[in-house]
């Protein structure tokens, strides 16, 4: 037996993930987003309002990063989502993380988070189920530490997902299987 619930945004995993821009003043901005996935093979789709100070910073400098949240540093992540860039001047330096710049575009790469994505700004969709802001991948790097050899290990990366049934973090490890392989050992 089924039961309904009271959540409607109810996909789960969500992602944990770490949008970065500079400021006007260069220093650098985090926020966390749950809300935000792939919609081609290089292009990533955040849906953030443009309440969002990091929106305002992606717009000026057309360009922004996307780290993947890890279990090692689940309470920067949180502190990330729970404080705005609007009213603390440096949240990166609160946080004890640090950062360098992208070659690729104006925005930070996060040292500590393992997985990053360097994007241009494409476009802010506002319309009513506008998906924000647009951008294309123009570089992935990956810290070491998560590779073997030329490949992430995701168990390694201890990336983590959002729950919005309890509003809890989770690990993401464990492989359970092989995409685009698995399914043909039902096929008849």
């Amino acid at each position: 037996m089924r039961k309904n619930i009271k959540t409607t945004e109810a996909i789960f995993p969500m992602p944990v993930l770490m949008i970065a821009t500079y400021n006007d003043d260069g220093t650098v901005n985090v926020m966390n987003a749950a809300w935000g996935t792939m919609v081609e093979r290089n292009i990533v789709a955040l849906n953030l309002t443009e309440t969002h100070h990091t929106v305002s910073n992606i717009k000026k400098r057309k360009g922004f990063t996307v780290s993947i949240a890890d279990s090692k540093h689940v309470a920067e992540a949180d502190y990330f989502g729970v404080v705005s860039g609007k009213n603390t001047k440096d949240k990166l330096a609160d946080s004890g993380l640090t950062a360098i710049k992208s070659e690729n575009v104006d925005a930070p790469i996060i040292n500590e988070f393992p997985i990053c994505l360097e994007c241009e700004f494409i476009e802010y969709q506002d319309n009513q189920y506008g998906l924000g802001v647009i951008g294309k991948v123009v570089n992935v790097s990956a810290d070491e530490s998560v590779m073997k050899g030329d490949n992430v290990d995701i168990d390694m990366v201890e990336a983590i997902a959002f729950d919005p049934y309890t509003h809890g973090y989770y690990k993401v490890s464990g492989r359970v299987g092989d995409a685009f392989k698995d399914g043909f050992k039902l096929k008849k």
